[in-house]
């Protein structure tokens, strides 16, 4: 008996077949998550937050300065006080975000706009220390109060941010479910099972086990974070399901990095890529064809490839809307950290993902 994977390791999707008739709104409705919004751990949202601060800055002296030297001088003084500050409070929010989630609007807005203040107050300090001259009570009050106002920009800006992605990330989850309607694979394995009934009793046994684990997968709780092993696992068990169905035809090979099987990544990651792989790869060839599956830690990345041979076309056309999703919840989860390449050569199509550990 094969010993199945915790069900809270994987998220709440159709992939065999057909839609749960009781799914709610759980299945299409956007999944707010309250730590999404402040969840700026992220390379491309720091740069943005950065370069918006600096460009305002850069607007709001170039009114004071008589000319473009002074503009100059103030803009180094100025990026030495903003720089520290808004990175500082980047790094506070990220690693705060879930008490901060669980706070009150209100409370929220008053605590992170008293942090920019303090924030900003202490990157004046740091530019003081070069310079002998006390500041004035009136120039504090002036710098505490701009980095509050800033502050309160960049939360209007992240909760904006927030509810923009609430449409992207419920259209990834319809497509997502449409790429996934395969009732022909229910059917399949059904007719396996059937057929090895009587000649192997116990291999059947086993097929039955795979395909009842991915349908309590499907029915599963959503999760919005998902390891790469459990991943592997659940790639393992659909294409164990298309082995038996195809027998030597498939041919399956891992090349497996444990010190990468920690990363996490969006649900049904790998599920949908080798789905693909056998259905374009495999399925239309009489001799079959090869699926590689390979995972390897990279010092801080984390590199995933799906690659399967490739001979005679498919029986129906693929519209793209796996890879297309895929590519979508990787950037919804890591932004501009996570590469999605596709390489299409005459022998070979394969998918590469590079995603942070």
């Amino acid at each position: 008996m094969k010993q199945s994977p915790k069900s809270s390791e994987f998220p709440d999707s159709s992939i065999l077949g057909f839609a749960p008739s009781d799914a709610g709104d759980s299945t299409f409705s956007p999944l707010f998550d309250p730590e999404r919004v402040f969840d700026v751990c992220h390379v491309g949202l720091v740069l943005r937050a950065v370069l918006g601060v600096q460009g305002l800055l850069a607007l709001g002296l170039a009114l004071a300065s008589r000319d473009l030297t002074q503009w100059m001088q103030s803009m180094a003084s100025g990026t030495v006080v903003t720089m520290s500050a808004v990175l500082a409070w980047l790094l506070l929010v990220c690693s705060a975000r879930r008490p901060l989630a669980r706070l009150p609007q209100l409370w929220q807005w008053l605590l992170l706009m008293g942090l920019g203040a303090l924030c900003a107050v202490a990157g004046w300090a740091l530019l003081n220390l070069a310079n002998e001259e006390p500041s004035s009570a009136f120039r504090l009050a002036g710098v505490g109060l701009a980095g509050a106002a800033t502050a309160g920009q960049l939360l209007a800006w992240l909760k904006q941010r927030e509810r923009a992605q609430r449409p992207a990330d419920a259209m990834a989850k319809l497509v997502e479910l449409q790429a996934r309607i395969r009732p022909h694979f229910l059917f399949n394995t059904l007719n396996s099972a059937i057929a090895l009934v009587r000649l192997d009793p116990q291999k059947a046994e086993g097929l039955l086990e795979d395909l009842s684990e991915l349908f309590r997968v499907a029915l599963a709780d959503a999760s919005a974070v998902v390891s790469l092993d459990a991943e592997i696992e659940l790639a393992r068990r659909y294409l164990d399901i298309e082995q038996i169905r195809f027998g030597e035809r498939l041919r399956i090979h891992w090349h497996l990095d444990p010190a990468a099987g920690g990363a996490k990544v969006p649900p049904l990651l790998l599920q949908p890529l080798v789905e693909n792989a056998v259905r374009h790869g495999v399925e239309p060839n009489e001799g079959g064809g090869d699926v590689e599956i390979s995972t390897r830690r990279l010092g801080s990345e984390v590199e995933i490839c799906v690659l399967n041979t490739v001979g005679l076309p498919a029986n129906t056309s693929g519209h793209g809307l796996a890879l297309r999703n895929v590519r979508q919840r990787l950037r919804l989860m890591h932004d501009v950290a996570a590469q999605f390449e596709l390489k299409n050569e005459p022998t070979s199509f394969s998918v590469r993902i590079v995603l942070p550990p």
